[in-house]
């Protein structure tokens, strides 16, 4: 028997067009994409259907700071698996980085076992 055909409605979110986007999805894959602008919006789809991920930022506690700043902002070098945010926030909440801190710096390597590393945004001095 052959899996049901089931529509999905998302919008894009690759470009400020944000085009509707019809996906349609039979026993767990994407078979066709409708309403993409761009080949983006069917990578985007795809992606999102079956293995959604995101870039996550967030922000360390920062230590001997001569700007008085106390946190240092970073985000995950490449983006995440989704399932897998709250966990590399638990790891994040327990860090602390000692200013100076230069933009790229690694300050979680591997977050949550995902190989991907979290890195600074900014430089603090």
């Amino acid at each position: 028997m052959e899996a049901k055909l089931d529509t999905k409605k998302l919008t894009c979110i690759c470009c400020p067009l944000g085009c509707s986007i019809e996906a349609d999805m039979q026993g767990g894959s994407v078979v066709a994409v409708r309403g993409n602008g761009c080949p983006n919006g069917e990578k985007y789809a795809h992606t999102e259907l079956t293995a959604p991920v995101r870039t996550l930022t967030s922000t360390v506690a920062l230590v001997n700071s001569k700007s008085g700043m106390r946190l240092a902002p970073v985000r995950s070098s490449e983006p995440i698996p989704k399932d897998k945010l709250f966990d590399c926030m638990k790891e994040i909440a327990n860090i602390s980085v000692s200013a100076p801190v230069r933009i790229g710096d690694t300050v979680l390597q591997n977050a949550a076992g995902t190989g991907i590393s979290i890195i600074i945004t900014r430089d603090i001095n």
